[in-house]
């Protein structure tokens, strides 16, 4: 996928009103573990890719808009294979 990915905040918050069955608009900026795990496994799914985080990358996740940066930056590097 070439240049930057179409991933936006409301993307994010989209995917985590599946996990917590809320409205998106009342899904809490907060990111913990389970919520991450979903996000990755969705994104993943999505641009049918793994993404290549490393355990700095997750710890820095603790937000929706930390998360933001990190997938957006890890779906700009180019796949491997």
């Amino acid at each position: 996928m070439p240049g930057q990915p179409d991933l936006g905040r409301a993307d994010l918050l989209t995917m985590l009103a599946e996990l917590t069955a809320k409205p998106a608009a009342e899904v809490p900026d907060r990111i913990g573990s389970m919520e991450l795990a979903w996000l990755v496994h969705l994104i993943e799914q999505r641009y049918e890719r793994r993404l290549d985080l490393t355990d700095d990358d997750l710890a820095g996740i603790r937000t929706v808009d930390d998360a933001l940066v990190v997938f957006r930056a890890s779906l700009a590097a180019p796949a491997d294979g």
